[in-house]
């Protein structure tokens, strides 16, 4: 796949994710190369922050990075992409839907705050070590209301990992293809089947003739957008495998990352977020 290089985030957001709530369309419009704006603000106080779970590697996997993200140095696999991504999503949360957005937070599945939120976030699910305890209580978090998104693992053995946990958290719940007549592919955006897409993350992409964007899907790997039900059959989790959505929120200002990309990625995360805060 080859893209032409995108506009700033301001555009490509008013372009491409005209999102309504309740009924109501808002769009938000900026102007291309508008200049970066001062960080964002959000209210501690609100009905939906971004909450990134944060977790102990299994040993064999532990990584101390560098740099994890563009703006992140630390220890363990759970905050790559880490703060950009949350920032990001929230602000586009913020500005283009009447969710109250507040400011986006991390912690352990064994803090009490859990309770408190309806949605959380984990990366590199195919490494994490979830102790007994944080089993017991993810899967209360799970059958009281809450609702988990899982994303950018790649792979047979981080998949095995990734199965293993979740029977340990929902025994007897099986792992499923997300069905296109699903409710969350259609509480507010209509995502087709057009979409199940792989979503790069910039280490998939290149520059090819005439200065556009190529993206290199990794050998042997297909994207999958699977799901976990409890016994009312609501969702409770939404697992984006082979594919990289924290990327393209964290790269949604970068005009080298794809525009269409950056659209789709927040399409299916505002997706999640109304489907937790409505079921």
């Amino acid at each position: 796949m080859t893209y032409s290089a995108p506009m700033r985030y301001g555009l490509a957001l008013a372009a491409l994710l005209s999102l309504a709530l309740v009924g109501l369309a808002q769009r938000y419009r900026s102007q291309a190369r508008e200049e970066e704006g001062p960080p964002p603000v959000f209210p501690s106080g609100a009905e939906f922050h971004f909450i990134r779970v944060e977790y102990t590697d299994l040993p064999e996997y532990h990584r101390r990075f560098g740099f994890a993200s563009r703006a992140a140095t630390g220890e363990g696999w759970w905050l790559v992409d880490w703060p950009d991504a949350d920032n990001h999503f929230s602000l586009g949360v913020q500005r283009l839907t009447r969710v109250d957005t507040g400011d986006p937070r991390h912690f352990r599945l064994t803090d009490n705050q859990l309770f408190d939120h309806p949605w959380v976030y984990a990366t590199q699910t195919g490494w994490w070590d979830l102790s007994d305890a944080e089993t017991a209580r993810l899967r209360e978090f799970l059958m009281r209301g809450g609702f988990l998104v899982v994303d950018d693992f790649w792979g047979a053995e981080a998949w095995e990992v990734f199965r293993r946990t979740m029977a340990r958290v929902l025994p007897n719940k099986p792992i499923t293809d997300l069905a296109e007549s699903d409710a969350v592919m259609h509480v507010l955006y209509d995502i087709e089947e057009k979409d199940r897409t792989f979503i790069p993350g910039t280490r998939h992409l290149r520059m090819g003739p005439g200065g556009n964007v190529v993206v290199q899907q990794p050998p042997g790997t297909a994207p999958a957008w699977r799901a976990m039900y409890d016994d009312k059959n609501r969702m409770v989790v939404a697992v984006n495998f082979n594919t990289d959505v924290g990327d393209a929120w964290e790269y949604a200002d970068s005009p080298y990352y794809p525009e269409p990309m950056t659209a789709l990625a927040y399409r299916y995360g505002v997706n999640y977020v109304i489907y937790s805060m409505t079921h």
